[in-house]
């Protein structure tokens, strides 16, 4: 009886310890990976701009292809993407802000299989032949969150995708 209360006084110590840790962590998140790629920066931006443009390279509609409506203008403040996945969950995007060819804003409102609502920054500059081009997210980060990202790296997974979708990115605008 006495180690079977011990091992519960441990388990409890432990997660007052991860609740603990995870009270101290930031309230907010931000996650970005940056490339450069061999073109000008309004081939690229034409290419982050257009919803359906944008969906030939991101690599989360390469994940679960034709889940998703369009809405709103094709490109430009105000064009939108929602999907309904079973591998992705269900969300939103909307494209918030513009400005040609250096600035994408996106909201994304992501509603399965947890409630966020997140921004997206795509900026691109350039540099002589080049074009440096950074996809960021950012966002509040709620307590549960919080407790989560203790045992899974959301910079590593997040950034991951991303990655891979700018290199998507720069096979289309170098192709």
């Amino acid at each position: 009886m006495k180690i079977f209360v011990r091992i519960i006084a441990v388990v409890i110590v432990l997660i007052a310890g991860v609740l603990i840790y995870a009270a101290t962590t930031p309230d907010t998140f931000r996650v970005q990976r940056s490339a450069t790629i061999k073109a000008p920066p309004e081939k690229i931006f034409a290419l982050i701009d257009d919803m359906r443009q944008f969906n030939r390279w991101n690599p989360y509609e390469r994940m679960d292809p034709d889940k998703g409506t369009y809405s709103g203008p094709s490109s430009g403040k105000g064009a939108a993407y929602a999907w309904d996945s079973t591998k992705l969950g269900a969300g939103r995007m909307e494209i918030a802000e513009t400005t040609t060819p250096s600035l994408v804003t996106m909201k994304l409102d992501f509603v399965k299989p947890f409630e966020a609502h997140n921004t997206a920054e795509f900026t691109l500059v350039p540099k002589g032949d080049n074009t440096e081009v950074t996809w960021a997210m950012h966002g509040p980060m709620p307590f549960i969150s919080k407790v989560m990202c203790v045992f899974i790296s959301m910079d590593k997974m997040v950034g991951r995708d991303f990655a891979d979708g700018l290199a998507n990115l720069k096979a289309l605008a170098e192709g």
